[in-house]
C-alpha cells in the first residue's frame, strides 16, 4: 500500500508540474506541494519503521521470550501502528479529494510554485536524513541480531523510534488541516474570482453591445451627413447658378445706368459749378459762425435767466399767497366748525422710542406735508393713506407749542362754556404724557388750570371767580373717586333733579384750588390711586379712564352776571390687541372692559354722524359720562395719538380712521352758561362745594347747605356734575 501511495503521490506531482508550467503555481500550490513532500517523508518514516517491526517479529518468533516484560507493549505499539495505518488511509482519501480541487483551481498554482521548491530542498534533506537514520537502524539490527542478550536495549530502542513516527503523524494530521484551511480559502478566492470573470464578461457584452450600438449610430450618421453634403453640393451649384444669372441681369443694368451717368454728367457740369460757388459762400458763413453763436448763447442766456428771475419771484409770490390762503381758509374752517359746533380733532405723533426695538419693524411709516400742517401721510403694507384732521403736530412738537393750539378752548370756559378735551390712542402712544406730562414738562392738565388762575388773576379788578377741581376714572366699568377718602367705593350717574337734562355724579369731591401748589398737590393725589400696569406694549400702561373735572363759576360785581363753565379733561384708557400686549388674568378683564368701552364711544360717533335719533350714551359708562360733552353743548376736542412705527401701523390706521370719522360729526351751536341775579360777595362762590374736601394739608372749609339760599343750592346742583 505504501508503494502505492509514493505511486500516486509521483503521478499527483508529475501532474502538478505539468499544470504548473501550464498555467503558473500559486501559493496553495506551493504550500500543497510541500505538504505533499512532508507526507511523503513520513511515509517513508512509516515505512521504516514497519520494516524494523516486522524483523523484530521475526526475530522474536524465531527466539521467543515468553518472560519479556516488553511484549504487551509491542502489542501496544502493533495497535498504534494499526491505527496510524487506518488514519494514513483517511489522510490519504482526504489527500485525493484535495488533489481533485487542486485540479479545479489551477489558476491559482502560481503560489504553490515557490513553496513546492522549498518542499523539494526539504524532501531531500529530509530523504538525506532518512537514509542516514536507516542506515543506523540497519547498523542496529545487525549489532542486534549478533548479541541477542541485548533485546530488551533493542526494544527500547523501538519504542522510541514508534513515538517519533507517532509524532511525525501528528505533524502531518496538523500539516493536512492547515491544508485543508487553505485549500478552503483557495475556494472562496476561486468563487470571486469566477464572480469577477463572470462579471467582467457581462460588462464585456453590455460594452461590446454598445460598441455596435454606437458603430450602427456612426454608420448612421455618416450616411446621413454624407446626403448632407450631397445636397449641400446641390445648393451651391444652384446657388451659384443663379448668382452667375442675377450678375449678369445686374451687369446689364449698370452698363444702361452707367450710359445715362454718361448723358448727365455732360448736363450737370453748369450745375456743379453753381454747387461749387455757394459751398464757397457757405464755408465762409461756416467760419463766421462761431462768433455769431457765442453772440447767439450770450443773448440767450440772459433771457433765460431773466424768465427764471420772473418764475422764481412768481412762485415766491404764489407761494406766499398760497400759504395766507391756506391760513385764512383754516380760520374760516375753524370758524366754521365753531358755528357748526363740530369736534375738532389734532393729531400728534410721538417720537421712536428704545421700546420700539430696531430693524425694519421701528421704521418710521408716518410723514408730513410741508405746506399743510393738517395732513398726515401713513405708509400702510407698501401703500400711502393720507389724512386730513385740523391740526397735525409732529414729533419734535413740544408741549407748549401743543398746548398754545388748545388754550383758546380752556379760557372759553371762564366765559361760561362747557369744555372737553380728550386724548384717544392705542396704548403706549403717548396719551397720558399729552394730558398729564412729567413734573418739569407738565401737560394740558396742569398747564390749563395755570393758564385759568393767570386769566381769573387778570380779571380779578370786575370778576369773583371760584375754581374747583374733581378727578374721577372708570376702571372696569365702575366710576371711582380718586380724591375720596374710600377711592374703592364705586358711584353712579345720575340726572340733576332740577330738570336741566344733565348729569352729575353724587358725592363725587371737589377740591378749592386757588395756587399752583394746590395743582400739585391735586395732581399728586390724583396720580397716586389711579391704576397702572405693565404690559408688552407700555411699561406704565394705564388700565382705566381718567376725568380731569374742573368748574369755573364767576360772578360781575358790576351787573351781577354769573357764569359757570366747565372744562373736562379725560385721559382715555389705550386700546390695545390682546395678543401683542400679552395681558393675563386681571390684565385681560381690564383690556376687555377698555375695549367695551371704547367700542361704545365708537358706536355713540358712529350715530352721532349718521345723525340717528336715538344715541346709544348709556352703553357704557365712559360715554354716559361723556353725554354732556357729546350731545351740542359743549366745546368738544380730540387729541388723537398715533405711534408712527412700522409694527404699529395697523393701530394707528384705525386710530387715523376714527378720528375723521369724529372730526365729521355736526353738534350745532354751543350755548354759554350764564344768568343775572345777586351775587354779592366771595363767600357765596365759596360755599357752592357742599360735597368738597379739602386735599391733605389743606384746611379749605365748605358751609353747610343749611346756611345757602334755596336758589343756591340749585345752582349748586349743577355745578356739581360730571362729564
Amino acid at each position: 500500500q505504501v508503494e502505492t501511495l509514493k505511486a500516486k503521490l509521483l503521478e499527483q506531482a508529475q501532474e502538478i508540474s505539468r499544470l504548473r508550467s501550464e498555467l503558473g503555481g500559486t501559493d496553495a500550490e506551493k504550500h500543497r506541494d510541500l505538504l505533499a513532500a512532508e507526507n511523503e517523508r513520513l511515509r517513508q518514516e512509516m515505512k521504516a519503521c514497519e520494516g524494523e517491526l516486522r524483523e523484530l517479529q521475526r526475530q522474536q518468533q524465531q527466539a521467543p521470550c515468553r518472560d519479556c516484560p516488553h511484549l504487551q507493549e509491542n502489542a501496544g505499539l502493533q495497535e498504534q501502528l494499526s491505527q496510524l495505518q487506518r488514519e494514513a488511509e483517511e489522510t490519504r482519501a482526504k489527500l485525493a479529494e484535495l488533489d481533485l480541487e487542486v485540479q479545479q483551481k489551477t489558476n491559482r498554482l502560481a503560489e504553490v510554485e515557490l513553496r513546492l521548491k522549498d518542499s523539494l530542498a526539504e524532501r531531500a534533506e529530509e530523504e538525506e536524513r532518512l537514509s542516514r537514520r536507516l542506515r543506523d537502524s540497519q547498523e542496529t539490527i545487525a549489532s542486534l541480531k549478533s548479541q541477542p542478550q541485548q533485546i530488551k536495549y533493542i526494544i527500547k530502542t523501538v519504542e522510541v523510534e514508534s513515538a517519533k513516527a507517532k509524532q511525525a503523524l501528528c505533524e502531518t494530521q496538523s500539516r493536512n488541516q492547515y491544508l485543508l484551511e487553505q485549500v478552503g480559502m483557495q475556494k472562496q478566492v476561486l468563487k470571486e474570482m469566477e464572480q469577477q470573470l463572470k462579471s467582467s464578461q457581462k460588462t464585456e457584452a453590455q460594452l461590446r453591445a454598445q460598441i455596435m450600438m454606437y458603430e450602427a449610430e456612426l454608420e448612421r450618421a455618416h450616411g446621413q451627413m454624407l446626403e448632407e453634403m450631397q445636397a449641400m453640393e446641390e445648393e451651391k451649384n444652384r446657388a451659384i447658378e443663379e448668382a452667375f444669372s442675377r450678375a449678369q441681369v445686374e451687369m446689364k443694368a449698370v452698363h444702361e445706368n452707367l450710359a445715362g451717368v454718361r448723358t448727365n454728367l455732360l448736363t450737370l457740369q453748369p450745375a456743379l459749378r453753381t454747387l461749387t460757388h455757394d459751398y464757397n459762400s457757405l464755408k465762409r458763413q461756416v467760419r463766421d459762425f462761431p462768433l455769431l453763436l457765442q453772440e447767439t448763447l450770450r443773448s440767450a442766456r440772459a433771457e433765460i435767466s431773466q424768465a427764471i428771475e420772473e418764475v422764481h419771484s412768481t412762485n415766491r409770490e404764489l407761494l406766499r399767497k398760497y400759504r395766507r390762503e391756506l391760513q385764512l381758509r383754516k380760520k374760516c374752517h375753524n370758524e366754521l366748525v365753531r358755528l357748526k359746533g363740530n369736534i375738532r380733532v389734532f393729531g400728534r405723533v410721538r417720537p421712536i422710542t428704545k421700546e420700539d426695538g430696531e430693524g425694519p419693524e421701528a421704521a418710521n411709516a408716518v410723514t408730513f406735508d410741508a405746506d399743510d400742517d393738517a395732513v398726515l401721510h401713513l405708509l400702510h403694507k407698501g401703500k400711502q393713506v393720507s389724512f386730513e384732521l385740523d391740526k397735525v403736530f409732529p414729533p419734535q412738537a413740544s408741549q407748549e407749542e401743543v398746548f398754545q393750539e388748545v388754550q383758546a378752548l380752556v379760557t372759553s370756559c371762564i366765559d361760561g362754556y362747557n369744555v372737553c378735551i380728550f386724548a384717544y390712542g392705542q396704548t403706549g402712544a403717548g396719551k397720558t404724557y399729552t394730558m398729564e406730562g412729567t413734573a418739569a414738562n407738565p401737560g394740558i392738565n396742569q398747564r390749563a388750570l395755570q393758564l385759568l388762575f393767570s386769566e381769573v388773576r387778570g380779571k380779578a379788578a370786575d370778576w369773583d371767580y371760584a375754581i374747583t377741581v374733581s378727578a374721577a376714572e372708570i376702571y372696569n366699568e365702575a366710576l371711582r373717586d380718586l380724591l375720596g377718602k374710600e377711592p374703592q367705593e364705586k358711584l353712579e350717574i345720575k340726572l340733576c333733579p332740577d330738570g336741566s337734562g344733565q348729569l352729575y355724579v353724587p358725592g363725587l369731591t371737589e377740591f378749592r384750588v386757588q395756587s399752583v401748589e394746590d395743582i400739585n398737590k391735586v395732581f399728586e393725589f390724583g396720580h397716586i390711586k389711579r391704576v397702572t400696569e405693565c404690559t408688552n406694549l407700555n411699561e406704565h400702561s394705564s388700565r382705566s379712564h381718567a376725568l380731569l373735572i374742573v368748574t369755573v363759576r364767576g360772578l360781575d360785581r358790576s351787573t351781577g352776571l354769573r357764569t359757570t363753565g366747565k372744562l373736562n379733561l379725560v385721559d382715555l384708557a389705550g386700546s390695545e390687541r390682546v395678543g401683542r400686549s400679552g395681558a393675563e388674568g386681571s390684565r385681560l378683564r381690564e383690556a376687555q372692559h377698555i375695549n367695551k368701552s371704547l367700542s361704545a364711544l365708537g358706536d355713540v360717533i358712529y350715530a352721532l354722524r349718521s345723525r340717528q335719533s336715538h344715541v346709544p350714551f348709556r352703553n357704557s359708562k365712559l360715554t354716559y359720562l361723556l353725554q354732556d360733552s357729546l350731545s351740542g353743548d359743549s366745546k368738544t376736542l380730540m387729541m388723537v395719538q398715533v405711534s408712527p412705527a412700522e409694527k404699529n401701523t395697523s393701530e394707528t390706521l384705525c386710530s387715523l380712521k376714527f378720528a375723521e370719522r369724529v372730526r365729521s360729526v355736526e353738534l350745532g351751536p354751543v350755548s354759554r352758561k350764564a344768568e343775572l341775579g345777586s351775587w354779592p360777595s366771595q363767600e357765596h362762590l365759596e360755599g357752592d362745594s357742599p360735597g368738597s374736601a379739602a386735599p391733605p394739608g389743606r384746611g379749605h372749609a365748605s358751609p353747610s347747605p343749611g346756611q345757602l339760599s334755596s336758589r343756591s343750592a340749585s345752582i349748586r346742583r349743577k355745578l356739581h356734575t360730571s362729564g
